[in-house]
Parts: C-alpha cells; sequence; structure tokens
C-alpha cells in the first residue's frame, strides 16, 4: 500500500472525490448512518491516503494539537471493504502516527473510536478515556495515546 499525507490544497479533485466516496460508502451505506459527513473540517486537516493499485482503500484526517483537543486528533479512519483482513487499517494508522510525530513532534494522540474497534486501537497503544456515548446514533469511546 503506498500512503500519501497531504493537505487540503494539495489534494487533486480526483482525490478528494475518492475520499468522500470512500468515506460515504462505509460510513453512511455500509454503516447505515445518515449524517453529515462533508463537515466543513476537512480545509483544516491533514489528509493520509493509503492506495493499492491506484485505488484508496485506506484514509484518515489529522487535526493539529488544539484544533479540536489539546492533542493532535486522528478521524474518519476508514478501511475499504475489499481491503479489511488485509492489514490496511494497521498502515494508515501506523503512518497516521507517523505522520503526526513528524509534523506536531509528538506521540501522543486522541481519537474517537467506534466501541467495537476498542481492542484494534489499543494494540495500537491507545487507552480509554472517559465513558462511551453515542455519535450520530453509533457506540464510540474516547481514546488516547501517550
Amino acid at each position: 500500500m503506498h500512503i500519501a499525507a497531504k493537505k487540503f490544497e494539495e489534494l487533486s479533485t480526483e482525490e478528494l472525490y475518492r475520499v468522500l466516496q470512500l468515506r460515504s460508502e462505509v460510513f453512511v451505506v455500509e454503516q447505515s448512518c445518515i449524517y453529515q459527513d462533508v463537515d466543513g473540517k476537512d480545509q483544516k486537516a491533514l489528509h493520509v491516503l493509503g492506495t493499492k493499485n491506484n485505488h484508496l482503500v485506506a484514509y484518515t484526517r489529522i487535526f493539529a494539537p488544539g484544533d479540536y483537543y489539546t492533542e493532535p486528533s486522528i478521524g474518519r479512519v476508514v478501511v475499504a471493504p475489499t481491503a479489511r483482513t488485509h492489514g490496511a487499517g494497521r498502515l494508515i494508522m501506523t503512518a497516521s502516527l507517523e505522520t503526526i510525530k513528524e509534523h506536531f513532534n509528538t506521540s501522543e494522540v486522541r481519537l474517537s473510536a467506534q466501541t467495537y474497534l476498542q481492542k484494534f486501537y489499543r494494540s495500537l497503544g491507545f487507552e480509554q478515556v472517559g465513558e462511551g456515548y453515542l455519535e450520530d446514533g453509533i457506540p464510540h469511546i474516547e481514546m488516547l495515546r501517550k
């Protein structure tokens, strides 16, 4: 999988289209969750794209410290259904953590995880902080990596 981290203005229209298409495919259609994915936050994010054979198969977006939390944060973690069980999730998260280290010189990271993925995020060094909550009708937990 080829990984690239780009600011919003560095994304080509084709890349942006693929990002929005993948996020919609998984978060809206697959998870049956009607919500506003295009939330006005993409412009301030770093976008980490994982491609294989010229197809976007994994993606995250990263926010700087102070944008939403004291620490940098990772959101919109998504893996295409065809790339699951092939390690794409771990690769995109590892690349995202490395991108945070390079850009913000810290290993502290906060994220809002779908509860069923808690074990996966723990394997990457994240620990639950606070109580669980519903976000767009889906159980979530806040997690922190120090």
